[in-house]
């Protein structure tokens, strides 16, 4: 995660995502910072674990479909105590599922993505050609089949004979 410096009036500094790299032993398990200086400051927040599910296989499919396949990163601020320090972002979760992105969304969760390398790319293509069944599209009965209905859903009929004017006879 990087905190950058803005000129805003409001808020001096902004998180942004700035990567996610496969985790490596020497990151060890507890975040740390990496850089901290006049520009901003940046945290590295390693042994974060990716698993695929099955039943997020067309979440996957969406995610590779798309024009630029990414990973999804949910993070949340730290409460801060002091009055103007800068609360830290930590990520929570990371996922490849376009579907779960779109949940944390719908939740008003803080969700950031970035491009996902080719590598985990053939791993996640590999696993949803094993796993990933589209639905069958079910034919759409044409609309002269569906019941009528008026504006507000009730019943309706067509009468195709010629509308009676008048009292009926001419005299």
């Amino acid at each position: 995660m990087r905190c950058e410096r803005i000129t805003n009036r409001w808020q001096p500094w902004r998180w942004v995502l700035a990567e996610v790299v496969p985790h490596e032993p020497a990151f060890g398990a507890e975040p740390r910072k990496l850089r901290d200086d006049a520009e901003g400051m940046s945290w590295l927040f390693p042994d974060f674990e990716v698993a695929l599910f099955r039943d997020e296989a067309e979440g996957y499919w969406l995610n590779l479909e798309s024009p630029a396949p990414c990973w999804f990163v949910l993070w949340r601020l730290d409460e801060v105590q002091e009055p103007d320090a800068i609360p830290l972002a930590r990520p929570v979760a990371v996922s490849l599922s376009y579907h779960e992105a779109g949940r944390w969304l719908d939740a008003q969760e803080t969700v950031e993505q970035v491009p996902a390398p080719e590598p985990v790319l053939d791993t996640l293509r590999a696993f949803v050609a094993e796993h990933y069944v589209p639905e069958p599209r079910r034919r759409k009965r044409p609309d002269s089949f569906q019941p009528l209905q008026d504006r507000f859903g009730n019943p309706a009929s067509v009468s195709t004979g010629k509308p009676q004017r008048g009292g009926g006879g001419h005299g």
